[in-house]
This record gives structure tokens, C-alpha cells and sequence, in this order.
């Protein structure tokens, strides 16, 4: 039986862009549909359980990310448009703004008034005074 990304997914406990990661770079083989879609069959869901380190880890299971610049903060604001959204969260008085994609933003939850938290990956920070 095949299955679409965002089913597998879902089965997997993991995101959709991380599962679309996982095919781009070969760690998921899928097959690609005549209009271009992928599918994922069930022996490779089968493989992947098995190996539940790797599902583990990206599920977040593990409870620790190597990431150290996370800020807590207050979703602001979502504008959904196609298949984005722009995340605004309040953190005291700054805000910052995410694009990530819809599908993530539903999957998370992302509402007005909701606590999250921004993680942010940078190969340099700067301090300006």
C-alpha cells in the first residue's frame, strides 16, 4: 500500500518537511506519481519504525536539541496564505517572524495567544549597541 508524504508523516510522529528532507535526501525511498507526487510505500514506513533512534530523534522524543538560541515568547499573529504561514511571537517586548509552512503551523497548533517558542539557527550573531 502507498501512501501520500503528508500521511506518512503522520504515522511516522514526525513533520511533513522533515519527512520531504528524509526523501530529497534519500535516508526515505519513494516513488513519484505521472503528475510528480510522491508516495511512500508501507515497507519503507515498516524500515523507518525500525530504526527508532532516527524516528525518535526527529520526533523529539529525546527531549534535547543541540539548538541554544531558543526564545519564549507568545504567538502574535498567523496569516495563512497557499501553502505558508507567517508566525509573529511576542517575546517581551520584540517580535520576530517565522515563514514556515502551513501544513507545520496546523500540526503545531499555532493560534493567537499560544506560548512557543523560536528557535533560531545562525552561523554568526552580532551585538550592536
Amino acid at each position: 500500500m502507498m501512501k501520500k508524504p503528508s500521511e506518512a508523516a503522520q504515522e511516522l510522529g514526525i513533520s511533513y518537511p522533515t519527512l520531504k528532507h528524509w526523501i530529497y535526501s534519500g535516508k526515505l525511498k519513494a516513488t513519484r506519481t505521472p503528475g510528480g507526487h510522491y508516495r511512500i510505500h508501507e515497507s519503507e514506513l515498516e524500515r523507518l519504525r525500525g530504526q527508532s533512534p532516527a524516528v525518535s530523534a526527529a520526533r523529539g522524543t529525546a527531549g534535547k536539541i543541540s539548538g541554544r538560541n531558543k526564545l519564549r515568547g507568545i504567538v502574535a499573529e498567523v496569516r495563512r496564505d497557499g501553502l505558508l504561514a507567517a508566525v509573529t511571537l511576542s517575546i517581551g517586548d520584540q517580535k520576530i517572524q517565522a515563514v514556515i509552512t502551513r501544513e507545520a503551523a496546523d500540526e503545531l497548533g499555532l493560534e493567537p495567544g499560544v506560548p512557543a517558542l523560536a528557535l533560531i539557527k545562525a552561523t554568526e550573531v552580532m551585538i550592536m549597541r
